[in-house]
């Protein structure tokens, strides 16, 4: 009789074993408490995150893309484009995720999990593109930007705003230089024109009846134009690929929160 008890302890012992107590909230180091309250610090710094992300966008959509007609691929528009979706998801984003962590919905949570994923590819694939087309741009620039000013001046009002406001601010003429004005198709529509107004020293009506270097510039705005655009993708590379760090860091987090919930006793 005894000997069965104690078979039937071990039994039961062993048993015991073989089940796996759910842990409690706070257990462990990282407990499911302690990932709420990481996670709901960084859903702040992710929101400020996203704002600046799509404040620099915007900026370069507003201000950035008045010589945007100019280039040969819509490549630098959509970098500009890909970082105002990844910020504009901060909002949003914030909300599922604090709303995930408030009623532990591992569903909640799971999405959220899957949007910082997406946004971590955006601003990864906005600042990589950006990094490239910044090595790219000058080549491609050389091969077609000559091409551009002379085939759509004064046809393309887009184009003809975006030469004439290059010129004026960039104190140049043409885009190699001033001399390939006289072998477009706007020159021959008026011959007594040799360069745009936009080209002369101090704008007036018609002043481009005269290319005498006191009156106009004589160099192209290929090079300063170059330069202007490869600065500006070097802060849009900066910006995606930095701010791609921080989606990494709520991506793992809410991964180990999602199961640690999963064992969590009530």
């Amino acid at each position: 009789m005894a000997e069965e008890k104690k078979k039937d302890g071990s039994a039961l012992l062993a048993k015991k074993k073989k089940v796996k107590p759910r842990k409690s909230r706070d257990a462990d180091c990282c407990s499911v408490n302690f990932l709420k309250c990481v996670l709901h610090i960084f859903n702040v710094v992710f929101l400020f995150a996203g704002a600046g992300v799509l404040g620099v966008g915007a900026w370069t959509v507003s201000y950035r893309h008045r010589f945007v007609s100019l280039l040969p691929t819509p490549t630098y528009p959509a970098i500009a484009y890909l970082l105002i979706i990844a910020g504009a998801m901060g909002v949003p984003l914030c909300a599922l995720g604090c709303c995930g962590l408030k009623t532990e919905n591992r569903t909640s949570l799971l999405c959220y999990t899957y949007f910082l994923l997406i946004t971590f590819i955006l601003e990864v694939g906005a600042g990589g593109l950006a990094y490239y087309y910044e090595v790219a741009v000058e080549d491609e620039l050389r091969a077609e930007m000559n091409n551009t000013f002379l085939s759509n001046y004064a046809l393309d009002t887009t184009v003809t705003d975006a030469v004439d406001q290059m010129q004026t601010e960039f104190k140049c003429c043409g885009a190699v230089r001033y001399s390939d004005w006289r072998h477009s198709p706007w020159h021959e529509h008026d011959p007594r024109l040799l360069v745009p107004d936009s080209c002369c020293k101090t704008v007036t009506n018609r002043c481009g009846q005269r290319d005498h270097p006191s009156n106009i510039y004589y160099h192209g705005c290929i090079h300063q134009f170059t330069n202007h655009i490869r600065d500006h993708l070097i802060i849009l590379a900066a910006v995606g690929v930095g701010m791609a760090v921080i989606p990494i860091f709520g991506f793992l987090f809410s991964c180990v929160l999602y199961v640690k919930i999963k064992h969590v006793l009530d």
